[in-house]
């Protein structure tokens, strides 16, 4: 699959930092107050030096006035400074907050296949890792990287106003040396995008081992999965110092550089002032000036590493802004009530490799009546969760429509559909969080009262009752049982209060007691509404509306489940003989 075209790292900037504009052109009023002060410094320091060097003659009024200005302007200075290092970092901070806010709900939009490209901990490294490195950069470019170009553009004026040889030959001096410095960060952003795949590929195999933590373990393959740790940790490892040495040859440069500028500016000032053509404390101002010059060069030399990494992880950053979702946005809106489905000549396939023969679904039509409950039948692999995957748009079908109420997902908002599409798995996720925040998801507006109430729909009130801070009793890891997530998670559909609800083999886990009170809280969670339950114990679809049996992506069976039940030729009812059959082997049955 060819990489997505990425957006312009000058766009991503603009477009988070075109917001906070009068943030911005304050910083800019600071910066430009405290470069002009600190521009005006060395010339008090050359009348002070050229006062004393008058020996007894000097005005030592004049001497104290000059000290105490410089004192005053020099703290004032560091105060300017110190806001402009402020409102810098409040710019960079909040820029940067905003654009991981924008890359997570934009990864949250894309569809399942670009999820299922990329390990959850290569996406954690690109949100948190990349725009950390933003983030550190912009808190300190305006301050050291603007104000820098600052101090630099000012000094050379200065020098002009002295001398416009010495000017002209600082200028070609600062000039060469930008211009070898540039040429040098270049070969340090390759090698630093390396590090940063490397970084995320690292994050991506430690998340993985540690989902799979207790199979590595029961397995006895902890060797195994740490001798692929080291291997990927040294990749990192030998690419971070790789991009290491790219990065401070930089600095290097920059120092010889200079060297040679202070010799050269020493000489000039040595001669100019054996020649009577500038005063002493003139002589001092030149270098003073250049020790200005090196300052923000050297600021620049340090900030092109970080500009490395921030360009580096700017284009990473465009890359994942650039990628389109397969689900293009709707506009239809559902109407209210529950709702019908249909799906229409339905092929399906994950990668245009599959289609045709090798689709996972081929053909699929049939109409589920609205308020109604279909028990999905199969054997493993035969496409019953794609069907549903295609009901919660998670996917759109290769070819055919899948419509609830008359209009098809495709033309839907993704909101409106996910509102009133609510999909329970059998692998529950729960967080690190209060039990309010795990059945709301985090929203403030749904009242406790309302949670306590679908915790006792689902038949958890028992429990709640044992809970020491009710609905705020955070929920332990591991706490609670196969049973109690499920019954959970109901509660999280009866408070969403969906109309169409997809159960995948819910009581796939449970021990019979505890199945019996799960069909009980599914039913009444089920009851006025349009469902889909995907099932291997016939139990559990027992008191299912209509049946459908897939086979190898293709419809083996539709209809009523009493009608089925009867036919004794039916799939359904075959499947239903065996079943008893295998009770009775088992001596459940007399």
């Amino acid at each position: 699959m060819p990489a997505p075209p990425s957006q312009a790292p000058l766009t991503v900037l603009r477009a988070y930092l075109a917001p906070l504009k009068w943030a911005v052109l304050l910083l800019a009023v600071l910066l430009f107050a405290g470069t002009g002060l600190n521009l005006y410094l060395p010339q008090i320091l050359a009348r002070f030096v050229d006062s004393a060097k008058l020996g007894a003659g000097a005005d030592v009024a004049l001497l104290g006035r000059l000290a105490l200005l410089y004192i005053v302007l020099a703290i004032g200075v560091q105060l300017l400074m110190a806001g402009a290092t402020y409102v810098g970092a409040r710019v960079g901070w909040t820029a940067t907050n905003k654009l991981r806010a924008d890359l997570m709900e934009h990864l949250l939009s894309l569809d399942m296949q670009e999820h299922k490209e990329r390990t959850p901990g290569e996406m954690i490294e690109r949100i948190d890792g990349d725009v950390t490195a933003l983030s550190n950069f912009f808190s300190q470019f305006a301050v050291r990287v603007f104000g820098a170009a600052l101090l630099l553009l000012g000094a050379v004026v200065m020098f002009f106003r002295i001398d416009v040889w010495v000017g002209a030959a600082v200028t070609v001096f600062v000039l060469v040396t930008l211009w070898v410095m540039n040429v040098v960060r270049r070969t340090g952003v390759e090698p630093t995008r390396l590090e940063r795949e490397s970084s995320a590929k690292m994050f991506g195999y430690v998340e993985e081992r540690l989902a799979g933590l207790d199979d590595v373990r029961s397995l006895g393959a902890g060797q195994h999965h740490l001798r692929g740790f080291l291997k990927v940790q040294r990749e990192f490892f030998q690419r971070s110092i790789a991009s290491w040495k790219k990065r401070s040859v930089v600095w290097q440069i920059s120092m010889g550089l200079f060297l040679l500028g202070y010799v050269g500016i020493l000489s000039a000032a040595v001669g100019l002032y054996s020649a009577g053509m500038i005063s002493l404390g003139t002589a001092f101002l030149l270098y003073q000036y250049m020790s200005m010059i090196e300052e923000p060069v050297d600021q620049l030399a340090q900030q092109l590493q970080d500009l490395q990494k921030a360009g580096a992880s700017l284009v990473r950053v465009g890359e994942l802004l650039a990628l389109q979702t397969g689900l293009p946005e709707g506009t239809q809106e559902l109407p209210a009530g529950a709702l019908d489905l249909r799906f229409e000549g339905v092929d399906f396939s994950y990668t245009p490799q599959d289609q045709g023969a090798g689709a996972v679904l081929r053909g699929v039509s049939f109409t589920l009546p609205a308020g109604q409950t279909l028990g999905l039948l199969g054997r493993t692999g035969s496409g019953k969760t794609t069907l549903t995957r295609l009901v919660s748009r998670l996917y759109d079908p290769t070819v055919g429509g899948v419509k609830l109420g008359g209009l098809d997902t495709r033309e839907l908002t993704l909101k409106s559909l996910r509102q009133r599409v609510a999909v329970v798995t059998q692998d529950v996720q729960l967080f690190q969080a209060s039990v309010r925040d795990n059945l709301t998801f985090f929203d403030p507006q749904i009242p406790d009262h309302r949670v306590e109430a679908a915790l006792l729909e689902v038949g958890l009130g028992g429990w709640l009752d044992t809970l020491p801070e009710g609905v705020k009793t955070p929920l332990a890891a591991g706490s609670l049982s196969a049973g109690q997530a499920q019954l959970l998670a109901f509660a999280r559909v009866m408070l969403q209060n969906p109309s169409v609800i997809i159960l995948d083999e819910p009581s796939s886990r449970l021990d019979p007691a505890t199945e019996a009170t799960l069909t009980a809280a599914m039913q009444r969670l089920l009851h006025g509404r349009t469902a889909i339950v995907i099932a291997h114990r016939l139990e559990t679809v027992a008191r299912a509306d209509r049946i459908l049996v897939l086979g190898a992506g293709q419809i083996l069976e539709y209809g009523p489940r009493e009608e089925l039940a009867r036919d004794e030729g039916s799939h359904y009812a075959e499947l239903l003989r065996a079943g008893q059959a295998a009770l009775e082997a088992d001596g459940v049955l007399a």
